[in-house]
């Protein structure tokens, strides 16, 4: 990034400018220009120059008010930058219907996922702030600035003069670094003021005095003549939803209304503020240090104009300041600056500073502090603004000390009451008036013992006499209302001393009527589910423990059945938990339908319930029982007009063969209920010791797979993908295996799943990358440069949130380019969370990595989302390719695939290629890729290498 000034009179000394720095060669320059006492035509020269001799250029440009520099009127900035692209439009407000529309269409036109910056600049007041709260921000390093023009003052792009319009220029490029700093320095000083009458921008009274004749009070006279520039050093400050907010004040009516910059509300509290200057210096000494550390390369200085009066001499010195760094631009003033980026929605300046620079071309910092010294001539006016800050800040101590006593009577929501020493009440707040519906007149001077229960009178004034003796009293008294309604309040009395003695007691009763309810409810929640009200686990295992004893003492014996919901959670993800809780509800309801009597039924968590059977207990009652529930669950169920389909999975142990106490048996069901699952769900599946078995053999596998990366048991092979036109070998698919000692060559289905289910497969994703990558970089080295490698990758690794670091690294090790990786994905795994998978394979192919859509057509052959996939590779599966030859039907679906990648402009590959006959086949077709046993086998990484060299089979 380069930066040329220019101080010049006319549009020859700018040509002769541009010519000798020869400023035609370079591709992308933003050019701001200062102009100073210059009528249309002249503009109009330099505009036609521009356009004529840097018709790249992008230009923004205003008049201003006071000269800047002896040598010229035009102060002229042109940043050259050496990737970042700059793009700008001139808008007339009346193109369009409304500030959504305009929005929208500089969204379109200026904005992309790579616009760090956007600088906004109009003529006019109307819709400003709506404009600016409708445009995104793109990234979290976008930027925006917008200014608007003083009145007066012209604004000019390449395009030509605004009139009634908006300049809109963007910054783009991922190589682009952008600083802001926009600090809200406004202090607020003095009383602050209610808004008691105001209408759209127009404050007609504050406190109910006439809101001009208020400021002409506390501002002076001047204040109201010098109006806007006044409005604009000494604005108000209102406080609205958490944020404070800048209103400068723009006019003074002969009605004694003022019209300000921003609208307020009935009942708002507003304060006069000024930016105080050692804030300022101490904010920009400290950007100032930082921006020394890390330069820039450009900085634009925008102002509003309330930098303008007495700030304008520490403005001189800041900026002074500033060119020691990078060179800065500074010259534009406007009647209002606002900024928004991801820290700050909406957020009004006094100023934006914007350090600017190109991340390939880091200037070396020095590191240290830079100096900025404040003037001799401001030193009065920083004590004075101390003085200030000071002296309002003790103000405001001495209204809240002043005010806290009464605000905690008056608006305290617990009864609050004061006596003498006799108990007679010399005081109430609202809130006792409210609570217990006695009007102030009727209890004062009358003794509070009155309104008591009888029963309660004694122990009421044992509390109150030994708070009298200083001693804080806290218990809790039932007060009957004046109508009768009896309420549990927590009663606190201390004494009330004056000058050191003790003239009444003090008392603050907190009603706590509805929280012992609620302490009854959260009993009634540690034991049943709130949404179905059945015993949760904690109360149904004190039921089963309970049945337990029962049982064994009169010998009989139980069942324990888990009902587990299949697929539930698609149900929650489609429509969101709290439709599931009710589809749940009429779930419990059809299965209390069909229980016989002593069930006990409890819901353990989700969509899992557990049901207790007693009594007479045989296997084929209990199995009954189980069918009706699981038929009951295959009725569909309708919610909000629409039907839904569940299926149980349900699992069965027995008391006492499948175990004697409540952990064994439920662990046992729970067994029961996992084999069900495997084997589809919808059906009953009795425990039996093969299950146990199973799940045994399933715990020993997963013990020898988390040892299987550290032994070096786990391999690669690699299966050739060709080109069918040339039968050269373009890639190569990298398979996983496994050898372990004892269990031999273990197969991919018998072990992915599990490490997808224990979270192995994120340790094991990663090795499968970076051992496949430093492979094919090997391969690469031996002659075929452009040769590429297919990794699979699991829904559960692809949805990690490491997933994107994982490839990184994997290339970084490797050094392989990323566009010789491609990631082949299941539709499955993509459409399990779309949104996020579109986000995930977008930055994949940012970084170059190539996207396959794996065994397409076996899932949810989704073909309305291939659209929206920036994939740019198509696996047909092999179960399509198998029967081509003979079957019609395959054919006409497998050139329906082909076709359509074509149409979308993706490579196809045909998997399963078994016999010559697919290879002429898929020739035909006009498919791309080939791989199958007709071609190669898959080979270790040695039996391969002579293959890769070749590349033909």
């Amino acid at each position: 990034m380069n930066v040329y000034r220019l101080y010049c009179h006319d549009a020859e000394q700018l040509h002769d400018f541009i010519t000798q720095h020869h400023l035609t060669q370079y591709e992308h320059i933003f050019v701001q220009i200062a102009a100073h006492k210059t009528g249309q035509s002249e503009l109009g020269k330099i505009i036609e120059l521009l356009r004529r001799c840097l018709p790249q250029a992008q230009l923004l440009g205003m008049t201003c008010g006071d000269p800047f520099h002896p040598g010229g009127r035009f102060n002229i900035c042109f940043t050259v930058f050496e990737k970042v692209s700059v793009h700008s439009v001139l808008l007339p407000y009346k193109e369009f219907a409304n500030e959504l529309e305009l929005a929208a269409y500089i969204s379109d036109a200026l904005i992309t996922e790579e616009t760090n910056l956007l600088l906004l600049f109009t003529d006019q007041e109307s819709n400003f702030h709506s404009l600016i709260r409708h445009i995104p921000l793109v990234n979290d390093q976008t930027v925006i600035i917008a200014g608007r023009m003083k009145e007066g003052g012209r604004l000019f792009s390449h395009e030509g003069i605004v009139a009634d319009g908006i300049v809109a220029i963007s910054f783009n490029g991922s190589s682009l670094r952008v600083q802001l700093s926009h600090p809200f320095l406004w202090e607020p000083v003095g009383a602050t003021f209610r808004v008691t009458k105001c209408s759209g921008n127009k404050l007609y009274e504050l406190d109910g005095k006439k809101a001009a004749r208020l400021l002409e009070h506390y501002l002076g006279k001047e204040f109201i003549e010098r109006l806007p520039f006044s409005g604009a050093e000494f604005p108000f400050v209102v406080e609205k939803n958490g944020h404070k907010q800048c209103l400068s004040v723009a006019k003074a009516n002969k009605d004694g209304s003022i019209e300000i910059n921003g609208r307020v509300d009935p009942g708002e509290m507003v304060k006069i503020s000024f930016v105080p200057l050692p804030s300022l210096f101490w904010h920009m000494s400290d950007k100032l240090t930082k921006l020394a550390k890390k330069p820039a390369e450009a900085i634009f200085f925008y102002q509003s104009m309330a930098m303008e009066g007495y700030v304008s001499l520490a403005l001189q010195q800041i900026t002074a300041t500033l060119e020691q760094i990078s060179p800065t631009f500074t010259p534009f003033s406007f009647a209002e600056l606002v900024t928004k980026d991801r820290y700050a929605p909406m957020h009004p300046a006094t100023f934006s500073m914007v350090a600017l620079s190109e991340k390939n071309r880091h200037r070396a910092g020095s590191g240290a502090s830079v100096s900025l010294p404040i003037p001799k001539s401001l030193q009065g006016v920083m004590t004075l603004a101390h003085l200030l800050s000071a002296t309002s800040r003790e103000m405001e101590r001495l209204h809240v000390c002043g005010q806290i006593s009464q605000s905690l009577f008056e608006h305290n929501t617990d009864i609050v009451y004061s006596t003498d020493l006799h108990g007679n009440l010399t005081n109430v707040n609202p809130a006792f008036e409210k609570v217990l519906g006695y009007k102030r007149e009727e209890v004062l001077h009358t003794n509070a013992l009155k309104y008591i229960h009888p029963n309660d009178v004694r122990r009421v004034s044992m509390h109150f006499y030994r708070a009298l003796r200083g001693k804080i009293q806290y218990y809790n008294l039932e007060i009957p209302t004046k109508s009768g309604k009896p309420l549990l309040f927590q009663i606190k009395n201390v004494p009330i001393v004056v000058d050191g003695k003790k003239v009444g007691i003090y008392g603050i009763g907190r009603d706590i009527t509805e929280q012992k309810k609620a302490e009854e409810k959260i009993s009634y929640l540690a034991y049943y589910d709130p949404d179905t009200h059945l015993p949760n686990r904690t109360k149904f295992m004190e039921i089963i423990t309970e049945q337990l004893e029962k049982a064994k003492r009169k010998n009989r014996k139980l069942a324990v059945v888990f009902i587990d919901l299949d697929r539930f959670k698609r149900i929650n993800d489609s429509i969101g938990h709290y439709a599931g809780d009710e589809i749940l509800k009429q779930v419990v309801q059809r299965i209390l339908h069909v229980l016989p009597i002593e069930a006990h039924l409890g819901r353990f968590h989700g969509d899992k319930f557990c049901l207790l059977l007693t009594g007479q207990i045989h296997s084929e009652k209990v199995f009954e029982t189980a069918t009706r529930i699981a038929k009951e669950m295959t009725k569909p169920i309708v919610y909000d007009g629409k039907e839904f389909f569940i299926t149980a999975s349900i699992g069965i142990s027995f008391y006492p063969s499948d175990g004697v106490d409540a952990h064994s048996l439920l662990k046992n069901a729970d067994i029961a209920v996992s084999r069900a699952k495997r084997s589809g769900g919808n059906r009953v599946q009795f425990y039996s010791a093969k299950m146990n078995d199973e799940t045994l053999h399933r715990l020993e596998m997963e013990r020898y797979l988390r040892k299987a990366l550290e032994k070096r048991e786990l391999f690669l092979c690699y299966q050739p993908i060709v080109d069918i036109t040339t039968g050269k070998i373009v890639g190569n698919e990298a398979l996983i295996r496994w050898r372990h000692p004892k269990l031999g060559l273990v197969r991919p289905d018998e072990f992915i799943s599990l490490a997808e289910e224990t979270g192995l497969i994120h340790e094991i994703g990663r090795w499968v990358l970076e051992t496949a990558c430093k492979q094919t970089k090997k391969w690469q080295a031996l002659g075929n440069q452009q040769l590429s490698i297919f990794v699979n990758v699991s829904a559960a690794q692809f949805q990690h949130e490491s997933f994107i670091n994982d490839v990184k690294r994997a290339l970084a090790q490797s050094q392989l380019s990323p566009d010789c990786l491609h990631l082949e994905l299941t539709e499955n795994s993509m459409l399990r969370n779309l949104h996020h998978s579109i986000q995930v394979m977008k930055e994949l192919q940012r970084i170059g990595v190539g996207i396959a859509i794996d065994d397409f057509g076996s899932g949810y052959a989704s073909f309305s989302y291939l659209k929206n996939l920036p994939a740019n590779i198509l696996k047909i599966d092999r179960s399509f390719i198998k029967q081509i030859h003979t079957n019609s039907s395959d054919i006409a679906i497998v050139k329906a695939m082909i076709t359509m990648g074509h149409g979308l402009g993706m490579k196809i590959v045909a998997e399963g290629v078994e016999t010559d006959e697919h290879l002429q086949l898929l020739k035909m077709l006009r498919c791309h890729y080939v791989q199958g046993y007709a071609l190669y086998r898959p080979a270790t990484a040695e039996e391969l290498s002579a293959h890769i060299t070749v590349g033909k089979p």
